[in-house]
């Protein structure tokens, strides 16, 4: 875990509730403390949820997940937020008006499916995310489906991630950080593009089933090195090495898709900015 700092930074998650604690608000908060960063949340959906699917969801009315997020801002004042699971269009519309009060920096993780497979977005919401979300993201974090489903692009390969990056930002956001794990090889591929230059992070490719809560995982680990002050790029790579830590050493629990440990070291920040 990173040394607390004389003034710690805060950053606020806007997500849904995973009662089996590997994706969502407790993904994230967890992920946040690793990064020596208090968490805070405006929780979005409380789901019914394990390692092998989601059996349940009861989304939070508009109002008092905007309510959450005001109040937050306004005391905690934290330095960056990002968002997670939406839901619904009408939570879509009332968190964008909320960011767009508060402008603080933001990571989009446009959660449209879990692991398992099982829908987290409806589908009236997509349009919504990509018009009132994708202008006011930092950063927007799609693995290679929910990529497909905001572009209308087929991603079979490293090009493919790459035309989605550039893609992504042509449509608004200020950067894009399109996931490759999803893809056939030996190794993962990550493409990070912010309209001006381009990185890519590769890592040898698990075979593992323990890979519940990597999008929430990676997007608060980004959203953490916001608040901490770093620039995009050194955010995202330690976000991408966090994660891949914490794949190698998944703590194998659960019947289906289990969790990451998020006990799994922070890099230690050598790389430059």
């Amino acid at each position: 875990m990173v040394p607390p700092s004389p003034t710690r930074p805060v950053a606020l998650t806007v997500a849904g509730s995973d009662s089996g604690g590997g994706a969502g608000i407790q993904a994230d908060l967890k992920t946040f403390h690793a990064f020596g960063v208090f968490g805070t949340s405006a929780v979005t959906a409380v789901t019914v949820q394990d390692t092998r699917g989601v059996h349940g969801v009861h989304a939070v009315p508009v109002d008092v997940v905007v309510a959450q997020i005001d109040v937050v801002v306004r005391d905690l004042a934290p330095t960056a937020v990002k968002s997670g699971m939406l839901a619904t269009r009408p939570l879509v519309d009332g968190v964008a008006q909320a960011l767009e009060r508060h402008g603080l920096p933001y990571v989009l993780d446009p959660v449209m499916v879990a692991t398992s497979g099982d829908p987290l977005l409806d589908e009236d919401a997509v349009d919504a995310v990509r018009r009132r979300l994708l202008p006011l993201a930092t950063v927007v974090t799609p693995n290679t489906d929910e990529a497909r489903i905001l572009t209308g692009l087929e991603l079979r390969n490293e090009h493919d991630l790459r035309d989605a990056a550039r893609a992504l930002v042509d449509a608004g956001a200020s950067a894009a950080l399109v996931k490759g794990g999803h893809l056939e090889g030996a190794e993962t591929v990550d493409v990070l593009w912010d309209g001006t230059s381009e990185w890519i992070w590769r890592h040898p490719r698990l075979d593992t089933r323990h890979t519940h809560g990597t999008g929430c995982t990676l997007s608060a680990a980004i959203c953490a090195g916001l608040a901490r002050g770093h620039h995009l790029h050194r955010a995202v790579g330690d976000g991408v090495e966090f994660v891949a830590r914490a794949l190698r050493t998944a703590p194998g629990l659960g019947g289906g898709h289990g969790p990451l440990n998020h006990f799994a070291d922070v890099p230690d920040g050598s790389e430059s900015d």
